[in-house]
């Protein structure tokens, strides 16, 4: 069995701001919901989708500088509750997050997920770098960008980041994000961090002293004095940087199994102009009960 982990935070503002889009009211929505319908013709069985129903989360506390809903379309935003019921009424189990973010809840429930004796593989449906973090070496659990159709496991994180999974709540840290508005620390770019982490791994084994390190690279000194200097803010940044995987997700696996729209789906997506997704839902639900 595989499971689909499904970042619809992400899914909801790539079909707000598609080139296609001609409904700023509800297409973004409508455009998740048919998304997810494919994703059950496309074979998968068992799906999970989170959201982020509050752009804000703990981690304002930690650095007021960090994400805020400050600047997205209130059109985009308005669509988050009916994205959410829409998705419900498809059939599908949907997380809205509110003290934590969607992708706390993408890396909770992969965990959880993955220690089900009878799943094989999780696949994190989402492009964002942050969840390279719950790529497993066994495999178990990768990242799988949809529109590319691209799936990133262990190797493959390596081979972006030049980091281990593990690292790259590290590596955020020193580089900085500024899709979540936390800045890294001054110098250190992609490459020196990936050189040092990719020896060292997490910052607290990092030396303080340039002439203590054992990896060789242009400006350490620099590098090296930044670090000691700013290493409590860091590790603050690695700290909003890592995800919290104990989110609230599922508490069964039986629950992310997809079994059809229920009765109320027709009604909202006429409502929503969606009366092709009842449809195209019923044949899928017609298709699932003969397997």
């Amino acid at each position: 069995m595989r499971v689909h982990l499904v970042d619809g935070t992400y899914e909801l503002f790539r079909y707000h701001f598609s080139p296609g889009n001609r409904d700023p009211e509800q297409g973004a929505a409508r455009g998740v919901v048919h998304s997810m319908l494919q994703l059950i013709d496309d074979g998968a069985t068992h799906v999970g989708v989170a959201t982020d129903q509050v752009v804000e989360s703990f981690r304002n506390q930690f650095w007021p500088g960090y994400k805020t809903g400050e600047g997205v379309p209130p059109e985009l935003m308005a669509q988050f509750p009916l994205l959410e019921q829409a998705l419900a009424s498809a059939g599908f189990c949907v997380w809205p997050m509110v003290e934590h973010e969607a992708d706390d809840a993408l890396g909770a429930a992969a965990r959880k997920a993955a220690s089900h004796p009878d799943v094989e593989q999780v696949l994190i449906c989402t492009p964002d770098k942050d969840l390279a973090q719950c790529v497993t070496t066994d495999g178990r659990v990768v990242q799988y960008d949809r529109r590319r159709q691209m799936l990133i496991d262990h190797d493959g994180v390596v081979d972006k980041f030049g980091v281990l999974p593990e690292s790259i709540p590290d590596y955020l840290a020193l580089v900085g994000d500024t899709a979540d508005g936390f800045p890294g620390l001054p110098g250190w770019g992609a490459r020196s961090t990936a050189t040092v982490l990719s020896h060292y791994v997490h910052l607290e084994d990092i030396p303080d002293a340039v002439g203590q390190w054992e990896v060789g690279i242009r400006g350490s000194a620099r590098l090296a004095t930044t670090l000691a200097e700013n290493r409590e803010l860091a590790m603050l940044f690695r700290k909003v940087a890592t995800i919290a995987d104990d989110a609230p997700t599922f508490d069964r696996l039986e629950e992310l199994a997809w079994a059809g729209p229920k009765a109320e789906f027709p009604e909202l997506m006429g409502s929503m102009g969606g009366e092709h997704l009842v449809e195209r839902a019923e044949k899928l639900k017609a298709r699932v009960g003969q397997a």
